[in-house]
């Protein structure tokens, strides 16, 4: 079975139906959220095991965040949202690796559906305009009649293709490598799997890597100070 074949009801939750998809986006979330808790439950002041190595996820990421907008606070403030971006797509298309993972009812990797990739695209959307108003106030809305007013229809048409583009790469990107994958292992299953892993861990992380360095950039534009 192909990813994305998995429709309809997985289970009822009282009256509220929960699908396939749900069902994987809640396994992933809580799989994210036990290990961020089990890391900082005992927090020591030298980092040991899991506690290193999600401080050093931590640091890499603000100091990323913090040279990519350049304005500490603004960093600061949106880290945590766009690591949160980071580690949930990254574990959303590396969900797709686990053997047999196609032929597991409830499981669908999120990612591969372009309705999540459309939704962290919306949170991003929001994101941009929030941070421009917390920066700047109401000045924020000149920027969309700059250099003049002239300029309104196309700067409007630019913020809905922020979101356009962030949904449509990140969601063909997947579920065309998913496709790819599934048509090459029903060809030659015992010659393409490892290559074809291979490629599926380094495609991942960059999907994940490209979504949240565009989102960062979106963000930064919309605080920054030329605005």
């Amino acid at each position: 079975m192909t990813f994305g074949m998995w429709d309809g009801v997985f289970f009822n939750l009282g009256p509220i139906p929960v699908d396939h998809l749900i069902f994987t986006e809640w396994v992933l979330i809580a799989l994210i959220g036990i290990i961020a808790i089990s890391a900082t439950r005992n927090m020591q002041m030298v980092p040991r095991g899991l506690q290193n190595a999600f401080e050093a996820i931590i640091i890499f990421t603000y100091d990323f965040f913090t040279q990519l907008m350049d304005e500490e606070h603004v960093a600061k403030k949106w880290a945590p949202l766009l690591t949160s971006f980071f580690l949930f797509i990254l574990c959303s298309n590396y969900s797709g690796l686990i053997p047999g993972a196609a032929h597991i009812e409830g499981f669908q990797p999120p990612t591969s559906n372009w309705n999540v990739t459309m939704t962290l695209a919306i949170i991003t959307f929001f994101s941009i305009h929030i941070a421009g108003f917390s920066e700047h106030g109401a000045h924020y809305l000149s920027h969309f009649v700059s250099p003049s007013w002239a300029m309104l229809p196309l700067n409007l048409v630019e913020e809905v293709a922020h979101p356009l583009s962030l949904t449509v790469r990140l969601f063909g990107n997947i579920f065309g490598e998913e496709m790819v994958i599934a048509f090459l292992m029903f060809m030659a299953p015992f010659l393409v799997p490892s290559a074809i892993m291979g490629l599926s861990l380094l495609l991942g992380a960059i999907q994940a890597i490209v979504f949240t360095i565009l989102s960062s950039s979106y963000i930064a534009a919309a605080a920054g100070a030329g605005h």
